[in-house]
């Protein structure tokens, strides 16, 4: 190999060394920056949407609620007081009868009979009790003459006396007589509603049947029977001492639709040991008859009402594991779960007795997107949602 060949050989080499390093010490730049550099930061998590209210204080009414059955205020089942054939009904199936109204009439041609013959017996005793007197009255003026004998005029005393005693008898026998005549005519004890006939015109009846004629239920003003837990009685007796007179509502089975507001008038006077339960009754009017014996009702009896009570929306109370509680957002907007105590649930208002404050912001709708620590904001109809939490 020449000088010049050899040169260019040996500059080869350096060129090629000098790349090897050169690449060396990028490569080695390169790995020093990804070891020094910083970690990227973490992306920001994006705040939740979500309805928000505002804790309220206001006064609402304290219920106890219960589930009752509507009952007649009053019950009858029209019997026959005689046995006898029934000539005609007074009423129609169905209908409202008022106090007093014929409702059936048997055959009374037997008890007019009696009725006559006891009359006709008066009459006659009467008559005796005349000419009786006055034969008396002339033993009185002859025993002055000395023209009769003193057991004579104390005979003729002791017959109008007897025959005094008659007449009395006769005028017992016409009353008597005169109330089985008016058994066979029936009339309605009381005002309501009649059912079935249960009797038709031409049939034998008596006394002793054990369906009766008809039954008359009385629906205006009606009654309604209901329960509560045992644990009320003392807080019903202790809102009538008070003198407060306690207000029943009575809602449709829904618990939408208000039927009629009545007045309490029984706590039974014991608590029913296998439920634990006791039995209360109202009364209510009931002109348009809305409400009907037999039907199930939901009933609140108001004992009161809480005073300025912390009040939300219903969907805000959440229930867990270990209880109640509410997502409640900071000043830092980010929400905790607090655990809460609920006093009652209403109309779709929660009263809370423990866990929240007045002004409180709340999450209403949304729950089930938010974890303690993320931050909420108000979503879509938060707006509408704290305007009705207001009202």
């Amino acid at each position: 190999m020449d000088t010049h060949t050899a040169s260019l050989v040996r500059r080869r080499r350096l060129r090629r060394g000098a790349l090897i390093l050169t690449l060396a010490a990028i490569a080695w730049f390169a790995l020093r920056n990804r070891i020094e550099a910083p970690p990227p930061a973490p992306r920001a998590v994006a705040a939740v949407p979500a309805t928000l209210v505002r804790v309220q204080r206001e006064d609402v009414p304290n219920y106890l609620i219960g589930v009752g059955t509507v009952q007649p205020l009053s019950t009858v089942t029209v019997k026959t007081r005689l046995d006898g054939q029934l000539e005609r009904v007074g009423y129609v199936e169905g209908e409202d009868v008022k106090a007093g109204q014929v409702l059936a009439q048997l055959d009374a041609r037997a008890l007019r009979a009696q009725l006559e013959q006891v009359q006709a017996q008066k009459a006659r005793d009467q008559a005796q009790l005349a000419n009786a007197r006055l034969d008396l009255d002339r033993y009185t003026q002859l025993i002055k003459e000395d023209a009769t004998s003193q057991q004579t005029l104390d005979t003729q005393r002791a017959l109008v006396a007897q025959v005094q005693a008659a007449v009395q008898t006769d005028d017992a026998q016409i009353h008597y007589a005169q109330v089985q005549l008016s058994y066979a005519t029936i009339t309605a004890p009381l005002a309501g509603r009649v059912g079935a006939r249960l009797v038709d015109p031409g049939n034998i009846v008596h006394a002793s049947d054990a369906n009766g004629l008809v039954v008359i239920n009385q629906i205006d003003p009606i009654a309604a029977v209901f329960t509560l837990p045992g644990d009320a009685v003392q807080a019903i007796n202790r809102a009538q001492q008070a003198g407060r007179q306690l207000t029943v509502l009575a809602y449709s089975r829904d618990g939408d639709a208000l039927l009629a507001r009545g007045k309490l008038v029984l706590v039974n006077n014991q608590i029913d040991v296998a439920s634990g339960t006791v039995q209360l009754k109202a009364h209510f009017a009931n002109p348009k008859h809305v409400l009907w014996p037999g039907q199930y009702v939901n009933v609140r009896l108001r004992l009161g009402e809480y005073a300025q009570a912390l009040t939300v929306p219903a969907p805000v109370v959440q229930r867990g594991q270990s209880g109640t509680y509410a997502y409640v957002i900071g000043a830092d907007g980010k929400a905790q779960m607090r655990p809460i105590e609920v006093l009652q649930t209403q109309d779709g208002k929660a009263v809370v007795a423990k866990g929240l404050q007045a002004g409180e912001t709340v999450v209403l709708y949304g729950q089930y997107k938010i974890k303690p620590g993320v931050a909420v904001v108000a979503g879509p109809g938060a707006a509408a949602a704290a305007t009705g939490a207001g009202r």
